[in-house]
């Protein structure tokens, strides 16, 4: 199953199907008319500004205006819809509610730290996953992606997780996916091919990483794309998908505990005991873990607390061998580096068989009503798309 390659099969449509994706245009006045409050929100969240900055951008509309549209007490004229649509840089159809049941109001992602992060930069980054989850909803009218197929284990508040809790439901998730044991091949496409959208947000968002979105029709995972680090990336998206399977809608958001236990699993999905624990090393030896680094496909630092997670490691050990990461330099860059970051491919993909029914970029651009650019981005597609040179 792990080596599959994560597919979106086509879907036939049927007459009304297919006439619903073929509606013509909106007018601007039938814009306006089915003005979604909640795009407006998304929109200008996705641009970072406030309300008070995007009165001042468009210049003939207040905050408070602005305020009213979002809150639903009022709609937009249609020449305010034109210029709200210039200066967040969307079509205006954008603003049109799309026929389908919106997201949860105000849904959360797990952020690693609420402290670390400014509420203004949480928004963005959160606008951006909304569009990813509008991207792939627009995808699946006219292919069928992959089922979502993600056992969630419940938790009781009166029991908290223990760490063989989290173990065995590491293990659980593995064997319900049908992961041979040893290391995991590619943690993305494996989410992927399970019905999780994984994607890579191309976006100046200062101290926001990794982190998930648990839309009940489709989880989505963002990962950051400015690290670089092939093993920091896989644990990143094994620590999310540990928030998808021990959270959900009901963890809490940047509490310490969730983030623990979403380490944790992270760790034990990536490292099982079992196959772990006898190659790692019970004295610092750096060779050793370097080759186990190339093998599992996880960074020297979380070789090391899986060695003492599991007792292998001393804590006097596991104390010196802190010390010499730290002396070498080796916390901000490890030796041994393993190569790019593992690549979502599932939204492109579904895209590129989308285009083989005689559907274009273009035409679906055009009949979804999405900013361009931005999809182009979600989905790592070349914004200027401009020929290129071959000798």
């Amino acid at each position: 199953m792990q080596d599959q390659e994560a597919s979106a099969d086509q879907r036939t449509l049927t007459g009304r199907e297919a006439s619903d994706v073929n509606d013509p245009q909106l007018d601007p006045g039938d814009i306006a008319a089915l003005f979604d409050r909640a795009r407006l929100r998304v929109a200008r969240e996705l641009r970072g500004l406030t309300q008070v900055q995007l009165a001042r951008e468009v210049g003939s509309v207040t905050a408070a205006s602005i305020s009213q549209f979002e809150n639903g007490h009022t709609k937009p004229a249609t020449s305010t819809l034109r210029r709200l649509a210039v200066a967040l840089r969307v079509p205006p159809s954008f603003f049109a509610a799309p026929a389908r049941p919106p997201a949860q109001g105000q849904v959360n992602g797990f952020f690693r730290s609420l402290r670390s992060t400014s509420p203004r930069d949480r928004q963005q980054a959160l606008a951006y996953v909304h569009l990813a989850r509008e991207l792939t909803l627009e995808l699946e009218k006219y292919v069928a992606l992959p089922d979502l197929n993600l056992p969630r284990i419940p938790i009781n508040e009166q029991q908290p997780l223990q760490s063989a809790d989290i173990e065995q439901a590491a293990a659980q998730i593995r064997d319900h996916w049908n992961v041979p044991r040893g290391p995991v091949q590619d943690v993305v496409r494996l989410m992927e091919i399970n019905g999780v959208v994984v994607v890579r947000f191309r976006v100046s968002i200062e101290k926001v990483d990794a982190f998930c979105v648990d839309f009940p029709d489709r989880p989505i995972v963002a990962l950051g794309s400015d690290k670089g680090l092939r093993d920091r990336s896989r644990f990143d998206a094994a620590h999310e998908l540990g928030h998808l399977v021990l959270h959900g809608l009901t963890g809490k958001i940047g509490d310490k505990v969730t983030e623990s236990q979403a380490h944790e699993f992270a760790a034990a999905f990536l490292m099982p005991a079992n196959d772990i624990k006898t190659e790692l090393p019970e004295h610092l030896d750096w060779p050793a873990l370097l080759r186990l680094k190339a093998k599992w496909q996880v960074s020297l630092a979380a070789l090391l607390v899986r060695a003492k997670t599991l007792g292998v490691m001393s804590e006097h050990t596991y104390a010196q061998a802190w010390k010499a990461l730290s002396v070498r330099g080796w916390r901000k860059v490890e030796p041994g580096p393993l190569g790019n970051p593992e690549v979502p491919v599932l939204l492109q993909r579904a895209l590129e068989l989308m285009e083989t029914t005689g559907v274009s970029f273009a035409d679906f651009i055009n009949r979804s009503g999405l900013p361009e650019l931005d999809v182009r981005a979600l989905l790592s597609r070349d914004i200027s798309e401009r020929p290129r040179v071959e000798f």
